[in-house]
């Protein structure tokens, strides 16, 4: 088993584990126990000191990010049903709030505020995750409750913080609509129902995914596609040990991991989260859990110190960033941005 699927099994139990060996030093560092096998040509990276870890060859086959696919084929009439639900704000108990409201599909699939405000004003508890590309992780919310993307449509729908709505309440309305009854009769040749609504919802969301990015261009053998120095910060990513949670087609999103471990990262609760993907991850500002961290360099500075109990320079810090300025990818044909 590699390590990226040894280290998913493991985290799944909530038992997370990562090593890091640091720049001459003989010793592996354990930020969640236990400890996983790295293969040979990873161990001969983390030994190298971070200021001579060579460039990654392009298009390597063990690289440990992979290439988004593109999304799944599907029926049009039920991708564009799927969109114009998103955009509905029917869907919310008072009329007042769609999916979009907090998943701006105009800018980053998340907006730019720590905290959205949910039904009657309430604050959300947490910062809003993206929804590009949100599709292909392991687990759905900050705190992974849930296995598929249809369960997590339905608990959002129903939660009374966000929609405050209930998937019959939601079928009853569309059922007053003869535009939308035919929009359904279109897609499922049916009026609308619970099952419709979510399958719609599920497979819009499943479009969303963010091609085009020149990480990924990097990765399937354009040698231009980098510079120097965002080659330099991609070994130190992995030199480092960040690559440890954040690796695979969504550059993370795929485990559970403690935070905190060596200095506090961010609000204390939940003590155990989702790992979030990192694609996209310049225009997502703020960043965290609690979105304490108003920009990229602050993430970079603070994650190092509490995950990895490393102090970063600035030269690295700025390599680190310009590498995941190249995992911005495009929707519909335009770089994911942040607000405005």
């Amino acid at each position: 088993m590699t390590l990226f699927a040894t280290a998913k099994v493991f985290l799944e139990w909530g038992v997370a584990g990562v090593c890091r060996a640091v720049a001459r030093r003989a010793w592996a560092l354990a930020v969640v126990a236990p400890l996983v096998a790295v293969p040979v040509t990873m161990q001969r990276q983390l030994a190298m000191p971070a200021h001579e870890a060579p460039a990654p060859a392009s298009g390597a086959v063990e690289e440990p990010i992979t290439p988004l696919p593109p999304p799944p084929s599907a029926d049009a009439l039920v991708v564009s049903l799927g969109e114009l639900l998103f955009r509905d704000t029917r869907l919310s108990r008072d009329n007042t709030l769609s999916c979009a409201s907090c998943h701006d599909l105009a800018t980053n699939g998340a907006g730019g505020k720590s905290r959205d405000i949910g039904l009657d004003g309430q604050v959300l508890v947490l910062n809003t995750p993206t929804v590009f590309n949100a599709a292909l992780v392991f687990r759905f919310n900050w705190e992974g409750q849930f296995r598929s993307l249809e369960d997590q449509i339905v608990a959002s729908l129903e939660n009374p913080q966000i929609m405050g709505t209930t998937l019959e309440a939601a079928a009853g309305r569309r059922n007053t609509d003869p535009a939308m009854i035919n929009r359904f009769k279109a897609a499922f040749g049916q009026r609308p129902d619970r099952a419709s609504i979510v399958q719609a919802l599920a497979t819009f969301q499943r479009s969303l995914t963010t091609p085009g990015s020149r990480f990924d261009r990097w990765l399937r053998g354009d040698s231009d596609a980098l510079t120097a120095q965002e080659l330099r910060g991609y070994a130190l990513f992995k030199s480092l040990g960040c690559i440890s949670c954040h690796h695979g087609i969504n550059v993370g999103a795929n485990l559970f991991a403690r935070h905190g471990i060596f200095h506090p990262l961010a609000s204390p609760l939940p003590e155990r989260l989702r790992v979030p993907g990192l694609r996209n991850v310049e225009a997502t500002a703020p960043y965290f859990h609690d979105g304490s961290a108003p920009t990229l360099q602050d993430a970079v500075r603070r994650m190092a110190r509490s995950q990895l109990n490393s102090t970063l320079t600035d030269e690295q810090v700025e390599g680190i960033v310009a590498f995941l300025r190249t995992l911005t990818g495009e929707f519909e044909g335009q770089p994911v941005r942040g607000p405005l």
